[in-house]
């Protein structure tokens, strides 16, 4: 959690609860269902929330921006960044039906209002968001072919609405096809811990 303040010092005491509850909430979730590896419970705030947050360093999300947090596992980026954007709202999806219950019990626990899980596979969402977002999920080809429908033409933000993916290690080769649209920031560039120094984000624009 030191690390949470020490990157963002402008939270609200809410934000602050709400981030300072994660702790205990994952632990007794964890305990019952495996959402986050056992042996990196310890570094909860820095590998999952932290990175999450990493999101919120590239790009700040204007009030009523609408995200799609694909492959959401336990809730992550999703979780931490509707902490963070409290005036955008997120749909946090995922495939197996356990992890939806997790992610939905914390946001209930926290009063998330801004957060619905849904236990599903993009191939079925056919709803429209200003952005995708997604941790190391699948390769990037795959995602945008199966996510470009779910990116509505309307902008709000001051990037171009798209695609925005936490990754790790050489991505010369997945980035390939989409030649210099696709960003990517070495996220050593914003967080000094270790962890990060093998860490990118890349945003692909996609109207």
């Amino acid at each position: 959690m030191d690390a949470i303040e020490r990157y963002f010092p402008g939270l609200t005491p809410r934000q602050k609860e709400q981030f300072a509850s994660l702790q205990t909430l994952y632990a007794d979730w964890n305990a019952k269902i495996n959402v986050i590896s056992r042996k990196d419970m310890d570094n909860l705030y820095v590998h999952h929330v932290l990175h999450s947050l990493s999101i919120a360093r590239y790009m700040r999300f204007a009030p009523g921006t609408h995200l799609l947090d694909v492959g959401t596992g336990g809730g992550f980026p999703g979780i931490p960044l509707a902490i963070f954007f409290p005036e955008a709202s997120f749909v946090l999806l995922d495939s197996i039906g356990k992890k939806i219950k997790v992610v939905n019990e914390i946001a209930v626990a926290i009063g998330l209002a801004n957060v619905e899980g849904i236990h599903s596979r993009v191939e079925q969402e056919r709803r429209q968001f200003d952005f995708i977002v997604s941790r190391a999920v699948m390769a990037m080809p795959q995602l945008v072919k199966l996510v470009r429908k779910n990116i509505i033409a309307d902008q709000r933000n001051a990037l171009p609405n798209g695609l925005i993916c936490l990754k790790g290690g050489d991505l010369t080769e997945e980035l390939k096809p989409f030649g210099s649209m696709a960003e990517t920031v070495a996220l050593s560039d914003y967080f000094t811990e270790p962890f990060f120094k093998t860490k990118k984000l890349v945003y692909l624009p996609m109207v």
